[in-house]
């Protein structure tokens, strides 16, 4: 972490038990974000909070710190039973909740509380099993967890703190009433510590936050400009037809280290990434319907370096930590401006800089508009020059499953995707 996203708050000046400020420093923090020193004061002395935050600013240790504090300073009741967890995270992804899980585990590492993950596409009667064995902290996806929930392998009557991560994604995603729902069987908010994190804090976001919290101190972090200081963004406009040698050009001249490239549905990310791999770009997709241990795999290997690119979706776009990225390509231009902000914030985190090159084709370059409304700037317009059109070798091609005889389509060999990424998604 760069010291320039660093304030003069030391953890150590926060009364923390001894086990979790063990933790913490074993993490290597020692310093606070700006979140965190603007959250902490608050949510250790029990207090709620709605924070927004932009990913990659240290949220997850904002609040595992938060949680960690209170269930180390407040004693379990006698009453508990094993299957009901004292603490509940939800987050709108299976990639975001794998993440918090991961860095809370470490955080809490020497606290001797138990954490659990539930999230779809994978694991039921193992998450399952764990959950009935006994967890402190229930991490998890609204879908998988309402559905443990209905089955009664737990519930909510011993919850003390709540965490709701990337909250304007849940509505985006069709999970609020799932939420609601989850909430209204916990006890009253004044019995929990409640903490909502969210890119935006709008008006409906707020409205839960009112709703379900108690009082929550509102906390702002958010940069003058919407977007990250640090991302130098430029935008093309080409002929729908240009755009394939536009990205073989871009990608020639920029070198980039690591990559992740947006695109708008399954469709295209197939024909990106089959016109990738066949101009020698080792590239992986990402995308709603990939069976989520491929999805795991994936991620692994383009954490790793395996592969320099990666084709996403929007469910790649939020809440993933893929450390030095270098560059974002939004092959198309998001319909939705808040969904700008929140692709080219995979890179330029943590302080370092990077790049976001924009196509803005006869399709989507109506968004444009209301982008540069939203970040309260013009992106500055990059011409297309001969030398940027590679002309394409021929793309790979992709293998298909035949269509099972009961007539639901069948999917990749070793890849998937979804159709759309506006609709709802199973947690």
């Amino acid at each position: 972490m760069s010291n320039t996203n660093l304030t003069e708050t030391s953890f150590t000046s926060f009364k923390l038990p001894d086990e979790l400020q063990q933790g913490v420093a074993a993490t290597g923090f020692a310093f606070c974000t700006p979140i965190q020193a603007e959250t902490l004061p608050h949510t250790l002395a029990g207090h709620d909070v709605a924070g927004q935050a932009q990913t990659g600013t240290g949220k997850t240790a904002a609040f595992a710190i938060a949680l960690f504090n209170r269930l180390l300073t407040t004693p379990s009741p006698e009453w508990r039973k094993q299957n009901q967890p004292r603490a509940l995270i939800l987050a709108p992804t299976r990639e975001l909740a794998i993440q918090i899980h991961k860095d809370t585990t470490q955080i809490g590492q020497f606290t001797g509380l138990k954490l659990g993950l539930a999230y779809g596409g994978t694991g039921y009667e193992e998450q399952k099993q764990a959950i009935e064995d006994g967890l402190d902290v229930l991490i998890g996806t609204p879908g998988r967890v309402i559905d443990y929930f209905k089955k009664h392998v737990f519930n909510l009557k011993a919850a003390e703190v709540l965490i709701l991560d990337e909250a304007d994604r849940m509505f985006d995603l069709g999970f609020i009433k799932d939420i609601r729902f989850l909430l209204r069987r916990m006890p009253p908010p004044d019995e929990r510590l409640n903490m909502l994190f969210s890119a935006t804090l709008s008006h409906r976001v707020m409205e839960l936050a009112y709703e379900h919290m108690n009082s929550p101190k509102q906390i702002d972090i958010v940069p003058e400009k919407v977007t990250a200081d640090k991302v130098k963004q430029s935008v093309f406009y080409p002929a729908t037809d240009e755009k394939i040698s536009l990205l073989l050009g871009l990608i020639k001249r920029e070198q980039p280290k690591r990559a992740i490239l947006f695109v708008n549905t399954k469709r295209i990310a197939d024909k990106v990434w089959s016109f990738l791999e066949g101009n020698g770009i080792k590239t992986a997709i990402l995308s709603g319907d990939v069976p989520q241990k491929k999805r795991q795999s994936l991620l692994r290997q383009f954490k790793e370096g395996n592969f320099p690119m990666l084709v996403a979706t929007d469910v790649a776009a939020r809440g993933l930590h893929v450390p030095d990225v270098s560059h974002v390509f939004n092959y198309d231009l998001p319909q939705d401006a808040e969904d700008y902000v929140h692709r080219i914030g995979r890179t330029a985190r943590a302080g370092a800089s990077g790049t976001a090159l924009s196509f803005a084709c006869e399709e989507y370059a109506f968004s444009l508009m209301d982008i540069e409304t939203y970040i309260k700037h013009k992106i500055p317009v990059e011409p297309i020059t001969s030398e940027l059109l590679v002309k394409p070798k021929p793309p790979v091609k992709i293998e298909r499953k035949r269509r099972p005889p009961n007539g639901h389509r069948g999917g990749h060999k070793s890849r998937g995707g979804d159709r759309q990424e506006n609709h709802r998604r199973k947690g």
